[in-house]
């Protein structure tokens, strides 16, 4: 007479492989993987699967088992140099697939608490909804004086001034500083007629801001560039000056610059 065996159904082969760890009480960074291949390849014998794709994840995960069993056993060649545990891989999967069984009993757990909450709708009547309190402005104000009043009003002042930032409120209003790039241009051109020769440092020194800074070394570069402005520096560290060159000495007029300039900063 055959006794029948009800085996327990695993979701797969890591966590059958799990069950036989915990069952055996074994350290899973230290897998005794010879009783464990050897008690996943009874169950193996026992199972009786229909579905051959759930079948196939088994006999993958045997075969796995086999092949590190074969590693373990086998001597190493290299006696000097420290291996790789051939179980590695297998205990990272091990225990990530651990960690995620576990969230997800909690979170059936969570299920479970949720689903023995009942809300009661509301079911005031429409007379206590819409009821409100009469209030009895000469019994509130009877006891309030002009002292009082007057402490009230300075606590709300001092909550007003104990808002203000003591360092941030000292801070000023940062404003876009508006430089035309053809008037300097111009102002650059009728400062080099009338000086004639100049100095590079003592010209941007002169001027106002940081913008007016930037502007007008560019606005220095490009005149130079077009040959209206030359420059000369004798020895190395020595200033830098900047020679006015004649129409009659270049080709480009300015106005003609200054327009393009207009023209493009108004289509921008």
């Amino acid at each position: 007479m055959s006794i029948s065996v009800k085996l327990e159904a695993f979701e797969g082969p890591l966590d059958l492989l799990l069950h036989l760890i915990e069952k055996n009480k074994v350290n899973i960074y230290d897998i005794p993987i010879v009783m464990i291949t050897e008690q996943y390849m009874e169950y193996m014998k026992q199972l009786e699967a229909k579905d051959m794709e759930v079948m196939s994840e088994f006999l993958v995960m045997a075969a796995t088992l086999l092949k590190i069993k074969s590693k373990m056993l086998l001597p190493s060649e290299e006696e000097e140099e420290e291996e790789e545990d051939p179980r590695a891989e297998l205990v990272e999967r091990l225990l990530e697939y651990k960690m995620f069984k576990y969230m997800s009993y909690e979170l059936k757990d969570r299920q479970i608490d949720a689903s023995k909450l009942i809300f009661k709708e509301p079911t005031l009547p429409d007379e206590v909804a819409d009821y409100k309190e009469e209030v009895d402005l000469s019994g509130l104000l009877s006891d309030v004086t002009l002292t009082k009043l007057h402490s009230i009003f300075k606590s709300v002042i001092k909550k007003q001034v104990d808002k203000i930032d003591p360092i941030r409120s000292k801070f000023g209003t940062i404003e876009k500083e508006e430089v035309n790039q053809a008037d300097k241009m111009l102002f650059i051109e009728s400062y080099a007629i009338a000086q004639g020769t100049f100095s590079f440092r003592k010209f941007l020194e002169s001027q106002k801001t940081k913008m007016d800074v930037i502007v007008s070394f560019l606005c220095l570069l490009e005149l130079m560039k077009l040959g209206h402005l030359k420059i000369v520096q004798e020895n190395i560290f020595d200033d830098i000056l900047i020679t006015y060159v004649k129409k009659e000495d270049r080709h480009t007029n300015l106005e003609e610059i200054t327009e393009e300039l207009e023209i493009s900063g108004s289509t921008n």
